[in-house]
């Protein structure tokens, strides 16, 4: 009976420090030419579905070069389609196409991103005489830009607080009374007639002067 129960403790305290399982980290999508390639066209959606546009983007790339999945799926589709070679990965109602490429894998085939799924082909390419991929992205019938898929540009880190709003300019500082009185100009007319008053003044109480004299001799 001891030894039921030791072997029962043992077997619960293996189980209780088990560590749980842990769910594998999402794999991020890539782009499907390596080194990272030009954009030589971007994405043009028109403005109604049969007006002519660019619904994908067209990579820089080279005759052979190794076309590889942006994105988790399943290939749904690889084989000629209107005389170039395509290749559709499937994830759920989104799907990415490459052309033109020659399939290296078969349709049913999973695949990762980075996952070689064929090879860039000179033949149909969007960018004649130079060689490039197209590259589409569909969600159910909406065609979207595939670049949203991948970085385009680097991370711009926010400030960690807000910076402080800029300062208000200083009103220009008020002209002092006497700068006023000194900058004001002179009434020329009021001076003259003061003046005159003056003068006149003083002529009349030189004549009164010189009455007052002739009367006392």
């Amino acid at each position: 009976m001891k030894l039921i129960l030791l072997t029962l403790t043992t077997a619960a305290l293996t189980l209780g420090t088990t560590p749980p399982a842990t769910a594998a980290p999402p794999v991020l999508p890539a782009w499907p030419l390596q080194p990272r390639p030009q954009v030589v066209h971007g994405f043009e959606l028109p403005a109604k579905p049969w007006l002519p546009g660019h619904r994908g983007v067209d990579l820089a790339g080279t005759p052979g070069q190794p076309v590889l999945a942006a994105t988790t799926g399943t290939i749904t589709y690889a084989g000629p389609l209107a005389g170039r070679g395509v290749v559709t990965v499937s994830t759920g109602p989104r799907r990415t196409t490459y052309e033109p490429v020659v399939p290296a894998l078969a349709v049913g085939t999973a695949v990762t991103p980075g996952t070689l799924i064929g090879h860039l082909s000179a033949a149909g390419s969007h960018c004649r005489p130079a060689t490039c991929l197209h590259w589409g992205l569909i969600q159910g019938k909406q065609y979207l830009n595939p670049l949203t898929l991948v970085p385009d540009r680097p991370v711009r880190l926010l400030p960690l607080s807000p910076d402080p709003p800029p300062r208000a300019a200083a009103p220009p500082p008020e002209p002092s009374p006497r700068a006023e009185r000194a900058d004001a100009p002179h009434d020329t007319s009021r001076a003259g007639e003061r003046t005159a008053a003056a003068i006149v003044g003083a002529t009349a109480a030189l004549m009164l002067a010189g009455g007052l004299l002739i009367r006392r001799h």
